[in-house]
């Protein structure tokens, strides 16, 4: 029941189809014989041809049925053995960044880009062709399945791929000054959780903006290679194109997210409401007028999207003491193995089997002294088979002991889906592979810290209230920071933003801010300039990895677990719930994760919860009590921004 902060599986791979898995290569946390930087060189390995193949006769099938079906089964060879290469690359590179691993990044990301948009401009060429099930949802995937498109002019592939890394190695390399010492990105997080002076978290707060504005015009030349990139597959532009991979069409996906936003909305503003004004206590209303929106630097967070470091300033009134996991873990003498192994047994409680030896002795679970990596946490599959691994900085504290169990979700999802055809190995959409980690994170409850022996005894009915608040301060204050992330990218793409105010467009930096206002009702905590690129502090904005995923993962998460409790028959109200050691719960997941993206994402949803639809009420549900609670304590205030 604590905190995580929000982490993800890069598929750092802009070139990369969606069905490949990701994280294969080097990029996303897995390492097979450990490949050493210094030994790739600055040589483009023999590209991946897709070999013209007779198409072999199948009874009653059409021509053009036999071809298109070869053209699959050729281009599915094909990205399988370019995936398993990119992966090497890729992981060499985020856990060594030096000129050396950037120059190979670049040279991979550009052919796979290359392969891709040609496999995706040919796939379209069956638009119309009579085929199989199977045939035709693996045409769709090779052609929806880009992040990055580029065009197939000369040199577009290439350019994108050295935008692309350079961005990447902007944001992993920014470094502040601040105290009269140099702190290095991932620190300026731990800064953001733990001061308090309001005017320290605003120079930290600016100081990383300043870092990564000079980020935005190779940003907006990015954007408009890869929107070229998606019109010539037949898209507007790359949002719509993003928004058509979730088997519906691209305009109905958008109000889908709407329609989950509106079920979870009432929740978090009520929220937003409590922590304002206890906020307003605290600073005052010269820090925190009540007439506006909240200060995003005093949330406890560089990006204000998860805001369990202020729970102590927020926390009910006489609802007991919450379990303290970060002083637990070090009371009982844990280190970032045994966090890690915590996390592994909670998987074969339901029946998984263990992690293989090569995870253990491949994984990147500390920041090394000697070199510069990405600390981003992050799961990763180098040979779409066994070879798993996790890629973080651990600390032994609370957030990152359920982030732990967030990147296993993604291994064990990956582990279990390995036998499908290459392009069904990854998520039924991006978001269930997000949301099963996350799902298992729910079930941490003071009960099952106390089964595990990390905590003596488990506290009274009383702390619920306070247990909820702090689940509500990462869960619920993510909800619209999840939802408005790629909001901005859509309107990035489509044009209805620009670079920098003009003809009557709001700028990057503009629309950035009303839409965080709109949604999360934050504000900047000093004038933003005209220059600055705020988007370009969050991780996945200049990796360009799509967000929406971890919005949907809030809503699925909790439909998950409710679903699970309901087969574990748990009657108590749904927070206090654990399934750890359900073999039932265990049987069920596994055939839901095994299926991959072979089927659509509506019918594997249904394969563990009993319905077709994704749905905020669990959510709802989840913190009833809370909500009760937040009600009673903002009968009297004025709530809105």
């Amino acid at each position: 029941m604590l905190s995580s902060k929000s982490t993800l599986t890069p598929f750092k791979t802009a070139a990369l189809l969606m069905g490949s898995s990701m994280l294969v290569l080097v990029a996303c946390g897995k390492k097979e014989a450990v490949v050493e930087p210094e030994v790739i060189e600055k040589v483009a390995p023999p590209v991946v041809e897709v070999e013209a193949e007779t198409p072999a006769p199948v009874i009653d099938e059409a021509p053009e049925a036999a071809v298109a079906r070869t053209f699959v089964k050729n281009a599915e060879t094909a990205l399988a053995a370019l995936a398993n290469e990119e992966s090497t690359v890729y992981w060499a590179y985020e856990t060594n960044i030096n000129d050396d691993t950037e120059a190979a990044v670049q040279m991979i990301s550009a052919r796979s880009t290359e392969l891709s948009v040609k496999l995706a401009q040919e796939a379209g060429q069956y638009e119309n062709v009579d085929v199989p099930y199977d045939v035709r949802r693996k045409l769709t995937i090779l052609k929806q399945g880009l992040t990055l498109p580029a065009p197939s002019t000369e040199g577009a592939a290439q350019r994108l791929a050295s935008l692309t890394t350079a961005l990447s190695s902007a944001y992993s390399k920014g470094k502040i000054e601040f105290d009269g010492k140099t702190v290095p990105q991932n620190e300026t997080e731990l800064l953001m959780r733990n001061l308090k002076d309001p005017a320290k978290l605003q120079e930290v707060w600016a100081k990383w903006r300043e870092a990564t504005k000079a980020m935005q015009p190779g940003y907006a030349e990015m954007v408009a290679i890869v929107n070229q990139g998606a019109e010539g597959l037949g898209y507007a532009d790359l949002g719509a194109m993003w928004r058509s991979g979730y088997d519906m069409d691209a305009d109905a996906f958008a109000d889908e997210t709407d329609r989950l936003w509106g079920q979870v909305k009432p929740l978090y503003s009520e929220l937003q409401c409590h922590v304002k004004y206890k906020l307003n206590d605290k600073y005052g209303d010269e820090v925190v007028p009540l007439d506006q929106p909240i200060r995003a630097d005093l949330l406890g967070n560089m990006w204000a999207q998860g805001w369990s470091a202020i729970y102590d300033d927020v926390a009910p009134e006489g609802s007991g003491n919450p379990v303290d996991l970060n002083t637990a873990l070090v009371e009982k003498g844990y280190d970032h193995l045994q966090m890690v192994r915590a996390g592994e047994d909670f998987f074969s409680s339901l029946g998984f089997d263990p992690l293989p030896e090569t995870f253990w002795e491949r994984s990147q679970f500390v920041k090394p002294d000697d070199k510069e990596v990405v600390c981003h946490a992050s799961a990763w599959d180098l040979d779409n088979e066994d070879d798993i691994r996790i890629k973080m900085c651990i600390n032994v504290d609370g957030d990152d002991f359920i982030t732990i169990h967030h990147e296993l979700g993604h291994n064990y999802y990956q582990r279990a889906y390995k036998n499908q055809p290459h392009l069904y190995k990854t998520g039924a959409n991006d978001g269930f592979h997000e949301a099963i980690g996350d799902m298992i994170a729910l079930s941490i409850t003071p009960n099952y810290l106390k089964q595990i022996g990390l905590i003596d005894e488990v506290p009274n009915a009383d702390a619920d209230v306070g247990l909820l608040m702090q689940q509500a301060l990462d869960k619920v204050a993510f909800l619209p920071f999840g939802l408005m992330v790629d909001k901005w990218r859509w309107q990035v793409f489509s044009g209805e933003l620009a670079p920098t105010a003009t003809d009557g467009k709001l700028s990057y930096n503009q629309g950035w801010w009303k839409l965080r206002e709109e949604y999360q009702g934050i504000r900047p905590p000093v004038t933003r300039a005209g220059d600055a690129f705020d988007p370009g502090s969050k991780y996945h904005v200049p990796n360009s990895v799509p967000y929406m995923r971890y919005f949907l993962a809030r809503i699925l998460q909790f439909q998950f677990y409710k679903a699970a409790c309901d087969q574990v028959g748990w009657e108590g109200p749904l927070h206090r719930c654990s399934f750890y050691g359900s073999k039932e719960v265990g049987t069920k997941l596994n055939a839901m994760l095994e299926a991959g993206a072979s089927r659509p994402w509506p019918e594997t949803l249904e394969m563990f919860t009993g319905t077709t639809s994704m749905d905020g009420s669990a959510v709802v549900d989840y913190f009833e009590p809370l909500m009760v609670y937040l009600q009673d304590q903002n009968k009297d205030r004025t709530c809105g921004w």
